[in-house]
Formats: structure tokens, C-alpha cells, sequence
């Protein structure tokens, strides 16, 4: 694996496959990209990674010494360092990982997520269209540009509503919603003004290996083996559809080789589950996987607390489009990708320590220690 901090010296490509510029390779769903891509066999990456506190090289570890992958530490929002290695590696593609994603951290903070989620896509954007603009042949006719979004942009849905599909309107709320509309907006003006050929996917909650434990699945994983309360949102009755991170990745290398320019194509896995089930079906696996923790049932350890703001009720996909055109579907069921994620989790404790730093105790003490806590009766009405 070669390393690059800043925009330093040109290196050498080691291999004549075909190149893809990665960012955010180093995060939950670019790391599992990443290595799906590389287990193909028929591509070299370049991974450019600003390695906040999600963006973690051990997620990569394997690849070390790998000629076709580098990791270029750097800022998507720096356009000369996005300048020379489009010039450089001239990839075949750009596919569009890195953002600020977590919906209670753009509450606190939202200046970072419009700073990387809009301004660092603006960026690339400008970058991708001065070099396609200088593409001649096969190279112009194979390039693309694929952004990969969120169905937090459409907003919430009642429980009669119909799921998300590529024209629903968008309705984001959420500053971190709000962030990935933008985002998708440029995408789209790019693509129909300057003729950008650039492809946009919008997926629901991933789930797997490697995942921050800030977001549900993993940060109740970990709760539940330490004996922590598990800290359930309002009535917990919130519905997400469930993806497995590996079927995602799937799904975006179909749409890199297969999609049509200027669409749009949802992806899903079609498991709709409340927080409450998952962390309720979690809690099983962990009874049935760590029978002699002290812990078991460990659904006991579920405490309801106040919900945050502006917390959307339902999301849903309908990845039909998908499904029809490109004839991609999702391998895993929840059940069988939940057990999975466990069993990761529990045979990866090193990784699991590594990422649990101080900085993310403070986060967690701070966004969920002042919550209030709230009886079960009093959270479901």
C-alpha cells in the first residue's frame, strides 16, 4: 500500500487497470467498498481520505503493500490536491464517499457538514469537469463520476405512505439531510449544465463491518457486552430500512458499470424494522452468542430516552428501478446480515478498541448524558 500526505511527489502507477478515485475510502462504506472492488481483481484504487475520527486505515490494514491501492490523506475541499492526482492516476472514475454523515453530530455542529458535504462536492465537481473536459475517446466515452447519497433528502414518511422512490421530492430535515440534498442538487446541475456524466445512488441505513460506533447497530453492540444502558430514542418505534453494507457495495459497482448517466437510482434492502426490533433482535443474538455474559436477557439493559429534534419517523426504499434496469438485488435478509455484523464485532475487539478513543467517549457522554431518561410507558405515548 503506498501513502501520500498532501499533494508531495508524483509516484508512479504501478499497474495498467483501470483507476478509481476513491474519496472517503477510509469510512465505514468506503473501506467495504474499497475492498469489494479490490477482490474483484480488475481495478486499482486511489483512496483520498481526510482520516477524521470515522476514517480509519486499520479498516484497510489488509491491503498493506498492494501496489494497486494507494491512500492519499487529504481535504476533497483542497482543489489542487484534487487537481494533481486526477492528473496523475487519470482515473477512470470518481466515486464520491466522503461526507459528514451523523444525524445527531450535524445537530450539534452543522458548519462541518455543509463545509465537506457541499462545499467539499462543489469541489470535486469543478475538479471532475476540468478533467473530463481535457478526455479524448474511449477515456471520455468511460469515465464517470458516481455520488453516493442518502434517502434522508426525501424526508420522513407516515406509515401508510408509500416507500421513497427516485422522483419523490425532497424534503430533508435534518442539517445532515439538508447537507446531501445540496449535495445531490449539484450533482444534478453539473451533470445537465456542463455535461458531466455523473451518476447519483441514494441508499438506505447501512449496516456491517467497520461502521463507527456512533451510529445504532455498533454503538449497541458495544453497550450491550459492557453492561451500559441501551439508550433507545423516544418509543423507539422510528422505521428504517435496513442495508447490508457488502449488498451496497454491490449495488454501486453495478451502477458504476451499468447505470445511465444523469439517473438517479435508489438502494435498499427492503428490511423495514423499528430501532426498538433491531436493538430488541440484537440483544437476542447476544444472548445466543455470549450466553455466559452476566449481561443475558441484555434486553434489560434498554432505557428510553428523550428523543432528539426533528426526528424523522419513517424511511423506506423502493430500489425497483434498481432491481428492473440494472438487475441488481440484495443477497442478505436482515436477519442473516445482522448476524453477521455481530459475530464481526465480536471477533474484532482489537479493531473495536482502537476506535473507541477518548474523543468518542466525550461524544457519547455529551450526546446522550444529558438526555433525559424516560419510562417505557411514558417514551410510547
Amino acid at each position: 500500500m503506498k501513502a501520500r500526505h498532501g499533494t508531495g511527489v508524483a509516484v508512479e502507477r504501478e499497474l495498467r487497470l483501470k483507476t478509481i478515485l476513491v474519496t472517503g475510502g477510509a469510512g465505514f462504506i468506503g473501506s467495504n467498498f474499497v475492498l469489494h472492488m479490490l477482490e474483484q481483481g480488475d481495478c486499482s484504487i486511489v483512496n483520498l481520505d481526510k482520516l477524521t475520527y470515522a476514517g480509519n486505515p486499520a479498516n484497510l490494514a489488509s491491503l498493506e503493500g498492494r501496489p494497486e491501492y494507494t491512500l492519499v490523506r487529504g481535504d476533497i475541499c483542497d482543489a489542487a490536491l484534487v487537481a494533481s492526482l486526477l492528473e496523475q492516476y487519470r482515473p477512470e472514475a470518481i466515486v464520491h464517499f466522503a461526507a459528514e454523515s451523523h444525524v445527531d453530530r450535524s445537530i450539534a455542529g452543522p458548519e462541518a457538514f455543509l463545509k465537506t458535504n457541499i462545499d467539499g462536492t462543489f469541489t470535486l465537481l469543478q475538479a471532475a469537469r476540468i478533467y473530463f473536459g481535457k478526455l479524448t475517446g474511449a477515456e471520455r466515452d468511460a469515465f464517470r463520476f458516481l455520488h453516493v447519497s442518502t434517502d434522508e433528502v426525501y424526508g420522513t414518511l407516515t406509515p401508510e405512505d408509500p416507500a421513497f422512490h427516485e422522483e419523490t421530492p425532497y424534503a430533508p430535515n435534518s442539517p445532515y439531510a439538508a447537507s446531501k440534498a445540496a449535495s445531490d442538487h449539484l450533482v444534478r446541475a453539473w451533470v445537465h449544465t456542463y455535461g458531466l456524466p455523473a451518476i447519483v445512488t441514494n441508499c438506505s441505513n447501512n449496516y456491517g463491518r467497520f461502521q463507527f460506533p456512533e451510529k445504532l447497530i455498533p454503538l449497541m453492540i458495544l453497550h450491550a457486552l459492557a453492561g451500559k444502558p441501551l439508550p433507545i430514542y423516544g418509543d423507539g418505534l422510528q422505521v428504517r430500512d435496513w442495508l447490508y453494507v457488502e449488498d451496497h457495495c454491490s449495488a454501486l459497482r453495478t451502477v458504476l458499470a451499468t447505470g445511465r448517466v444523469g439517473e438517479t437510482y435508489n438502494v435498499g434492502g427492503g428490511n423495514q424494522r423499528s430501532n426498538l426490533e433491531v436493538v430488541k433482535t440484537l440483544c437476542a443474538l447476544l444472548d445466543e452468542l455470549v450466553p455466559d455474559s452476566k449481561f443475558v436477557p441484555h434486553v434489560r439493559l434498554i432505557t428510553y430516552v428523550q428523543d432528539r429534534p426533528g426526528h424523522d419517523r419513517r424511511y423506506a426504499i423502493d430500489a425497483r428501478k434498481l432491481e428492473t434496469e440494472l438487475g441488481w438485488t440484495a443477497k442478505e435478509s436482515f436477519e442473516t446480515g445482522l448476524r453477521r455484523t455481530v459475530e464481526w464485532y465480536l471477533a474484532n475487539r482489537d479493531w473495536v478498541e482502537g476506535v473507541t478513543s477518548g474523543a468518542y467517549q466525550q461524544w457519547i457522554g455529551q450526546n446522550y448524558g444529558s438526555r433525559a431518561v424516560v419510562e417505557a410507558g411514558e417514551a410510547a405515548r
